[in-house]
């Protein structure tokens, strides 16, 4: 397949990366971080997520910070929603678009979520159907769609029936999500031909984890399979408190710089990018794990205009 021209990211910093930080990072400076990655180009943003205060006190101000951006046109915000009482609270500051999350294995599930991967798809139906009767559009996140770190292989017959499961309740896009770092660029192709064949009218996204350098070779592979929207995270910041061993997702500035250098538009604005990653790790306090940032991009992955 001919590789698509153009390519949507979705930069999940704010989301991912941030709730994998010890530290708890204030809300006006997310705030203001999530402002700055919104004049980049960038067309969605995963802001927040509603999860439990006491499980995530770095998400506990999601409100405060969905209140507080300065919404720019043609962004979309994105809060990620783990169960009904986080879509109760999603409800009080009427996101346009919501996220949710199940993990493909059952037993990461259990740990991410505290219930089966039956139980979760019943929770998931009624918070799609909340969602419909809102207006909102929904989307649907498949954590360790290519491996657990409690389980090893994950068969793709259990990502698949839970990507068939969201198309049937209504969602526009589903993504997979490579949470502990396992994936190979043959098992995105075969899963990826594997979705392609079953979704209709669906958006098919990705999300790497390089938790063992395979991120980026991951991204081509899902290029070559016509896929056009990735996920990743400003710095490389995350991974997943409940997924031993996973580290952080694709650097977006890496994943930028090798599309753009490829003659893919992102319609992103490195330059611009790579002062966000300049805050972020003032922020964090700690070197962050992207290359791009580290050594600088070369001349012809700039933007000319």
């Amino acid at each position: 397949m001919k590789i698509p021209d153009k390519v949507t990211i979705i930069e999940v910093g704010p989301r991912d990366g941030f709730q994998n930080e010890p530290m708890v990072i204030p809300t006006d400076v997310k705030i203001d971080i999530i402002d700055k990655l919104a004049q980049t180009g960038l067309q969605y943003i995963q802001v927040a997520i509603f999860g439990h205060p006491k499980v995530m006190p770095q998400v506990a101000d999601a409100e405060e910070v969905l209140k507080g951006i300065t919404r720019r046109e043609g962004v979309t915000y994105l809060p990620e929603v783990p169960n009904l009482r986080g879509m109760e609270r999603a409800l009080q500051v009427k996101p346009e678009e919501i996220r949710i999350v199940m993990c493909a294995s059952e037993e990461q599930n259990k740990a991410l979520l505290n219930r089966s991967v039956s139980d979760s798809l019943n929770e998931v139906g009624e918070i799609a159907r909340i969602a419909s009767s809102k207006g909102m559009k929904i989307g649907g996140s498949i954590a360790g769609a290519f491996g657990s770190s409690t389980e090893g292989w994950v068969p793709p017959e259990q990502a698949e029936k839970i990507a068939v499961t969201y198309m049937d309740m209504g969602f526009h896009e589903v993504s997979l999500g490579d949470t502990t770092g396992m994936a190979t660029p043959e098992q995105v192709r075969d899963l990826v031909r594997r979705l392609h064949r079953k979704l209709k009218n669906v958006r098919l996204s990705l999300h790497f984890h390089n938790t063992r350098g395979t991120g980026l070779a991951n991204v081509y592979a899902g290029l070559l399979e016509g896929v056009t929207t990735f996920e990743s995270s400003i710095g490389g910041l995350g991974g997943c408190p409940f997924a031993p061993g996973a580290s952080g997702n694709i650097a977006t500035e890496d994943l930028v710089h090798m599309l753009e250098s490829m003659g893919i538009d992102t319609g992103i604005d490195l330059l611009k990018l790579l002062e966000c990653t300049k805050l972020v790790q003032n922020v964090i306090g700690k070197e962050l794990p992207s290359q791009v940032f580290k050594v600088g991009p070369v001349p012809w992955a700039l933007k000319t205009n």
